[in-house]
């Protein structure tokens, strides 16, 4: 049996950075940013977290690099990328030549205070340890610092599936921890108020899947993930998943 976080975040992740070289270029980013973020919610966290071209953005669970791509092209920043799976290190490397450090959210090996921005994206709801993962964000921040997150939280209590290996909190629970770790709330949207994706970003998005799916479809890992999306989604459009980002500043 495989584990359902590797299927999703390691070997899917390499298969995607095959995908987009396929494609070629223009692929690149919509592809690392499959899951993690709609352009318009990306782009509000560029704006919100005020990125400048002398930033330093260290991306924390940072996939295939993505969003942390969005972001240096949006932005100029220059993104430092934190990512536990080997293979999602080794796609973001191949698709974007970021500096990218193979390391848990929970033991950075980054100095105290030594970001003024950091974003981690979808990441807090994979583990079960989101004190200590806030914690950690929050101790290789600089003092008034911002951390941009984009997290699930948990509406009601459901006898619906929920994807495996994922830990939603409530809205108040979330609050709860945000303030213990040294947070506070600078602007939240949830991110149905970003509206559909532009058509040609859902297309070529579209295109990748469509790729990945040809050349992995009898897959077990593939599939598993697949699952996860699909749980994923099927949760958000009942209403019993809300999807936000967050500014959030360090005190």
């Amino acid at each position: 049996m495989t584990d359902p976080m590797s299927d999703e975040f390691d070997a899917v992740a390499a298969w995607t950075a095959d995908a987009a070289v396929s494609l070629g270029a223009s692929y690149y980013i919509p592809a690392g940013c499959r899951g993690s973020g709609s352009p318009a919610a990306l782009s509000w966290l560029v704006d919100a977290l005020a990125l400048t071209s002398s930033d330093r953005l260290l991306d924390v669970g940072a996939g295939v690099g993505g969003p942390a791509a969005f972001a240096a092209q949006s932005s100029s920043a220059r993104p430092v990328l934190a990512e536990p799976e080997p293979g999602a290190c080794r796609a973001a490397r191949r698709l974007f030549g970021f500096p990218t450090v193979r390391a848990a959210a929970e033991a950075l090996p980054f100095a105290s205070g030594s970001f003024d921005v950091a974003w981690c994206l979808g990441v807090l709801c994979t583990t079960d340890d989101q004190p200590g993962v806030l914690a950690e964000l929050r101790r290789v921040l600089a003092a008034g610092g911002h951390l941009g997150l984009l997290v699930f939280t948990v509406d009601r209590a459901s006898n619906r599936p929920h994807p495996t290996g994922n830990h939603f909190p409530t809205a108040p629970a979330l609050r709860t921890m945000l303030r213990d770790a040294g947070f506070d709330i600078a602007a939240s949207k949830e991110m149905s108020a970003f509206g559909p994706e532009p058509a040609g970003w859902r297309r070529q998005v579209d295109m990748v899947d469509a790729e990945l799916d040809r050349r992995h479809h009898d897959d077990e890992s593939w599939q598993i993930a697949q699952r996860q999306s699909s749980t994923i989604g099927r949760l958000l459009e009942v209403g019993e998943l809300t999807g936000s980002v967050l500014d959030l500043r360090a005190d």
